[in-house]
């Protein structure tokens, strides 16, 4: 690899490549020693194709649930089956997979910053900001480079846009599948807002049984399917369609709720 050669976005690939490395070395006890991570699915990521994929998934953490998926990725296709063990898959990352994920947070702060670098592609909500409900356009440019994504490489996306479950799914997700036409492949992950902060950079509690399980890519019929035909197959495959919710007391609930108030207020005093 060129030591210039940089990517669609224009980051440098050698200094993404070792931002990974760096936080993947650092990360990765959080998933095999502090807390178990159970995987299913990973053949299912050694046969796609290396660009043109659309990964999409429930939200629990800001960056722990990106983080986890950087590692299994990345074994996957060194050959682990269903396991992140032994940390040298990380050495050669897969450089072109990308993360959708709010402008807001991946501004507040330098390290957010750092890790905007190993892959976000960060958007403007047209629903929410600061903690506040809005209402205002969709960026063309953030369509646009959510397509140039796609086209490249891997791109993970949580078309709630919220780490608070059983949300309803963007429309705007929806949209770029038809527009785009890239392969969807759910996954479902758990365990991780029980086992980390908000953020998903302070572990909360060890010993937590976290999984991730990538299932098979969705059959959609882009040309003849509407937008909400796709949105009520997004809930079901990534089970946080209204049907699922007696997975979850009222009580946790507003504990989720109250976590998320109290985040947006400090996300406030960030950028004051």
């Amino acid at each position: 690899m060129p030591l210039f050669k940089r990517n669609p976005f224009g980051h440098y690939l050698f200094i993404k490549k070792w931002i990974i490395r760096f936080f993947g070395v650092i990360s990765h006890s959080r998933y095999r020693k502090f807390n178990s991570l159970q995987i299913e699915g990973s053949q299912i990521l050694r046969d796609l194709p290396d660009s043109g994929v659309l990964f999409i998934s429930n939200h629990q953490t800001y960056f722990a649930d990106v983080a986890a998926m950087f590692h299994v990725f990345n074994a996957a296709l060194k050959g682990r089956d269903d396991s992140i063990k032994n940390i040298g898959y990380i050495w050669q990352p897969k450089l072109n997979f990308y993360f959708v994920a709010a402008g807001e947070t991946m501004r507040a702060g330098l390290l957010p910053k750092i890790f905007a670098y190993a892959g976000s592609i960060s958007i403007d909500r047209t629903w929410r900001s600061e903690g506040k409900d809005v209402n205002r356009q969709v960026k063309n440019s953030d369509i646009s480079n959510i397509g140039k994504a796609i086209d490249d490489g891997w791109v993970v996306t949580f078309p709630q846009g919220t780490t608070t479950p059983f949300k309803p799914i963007r429309r705007g997700t929806a949209h770029i599948i038809k527009t785009f036409k890239p392969i969807v492949v759910p996954i479902v992950i758990d365990g991780f807002r029980r086992s980390f902060d908000k953020k998903g950079l302070r572990i909360k509690r060890k010993n937590v049984l976290q999984s991730m399980v990538i299932k098979e890519p969705l059959d959609i019929d882009y040309e003849n399917e509407d937008v909400s035909d796709i949105i009520t197959k997004i809930e079901y495959a990534i089970e946080q369609h209204p049907s699922f919710l007696k997975v979850l007391s009222v009580k946790e609930l507003e504990e989720i709720q109250k976590e998320e108030d109290e985040l947006n207020e400090q996300r406030k005093f960030w950028r004051s």
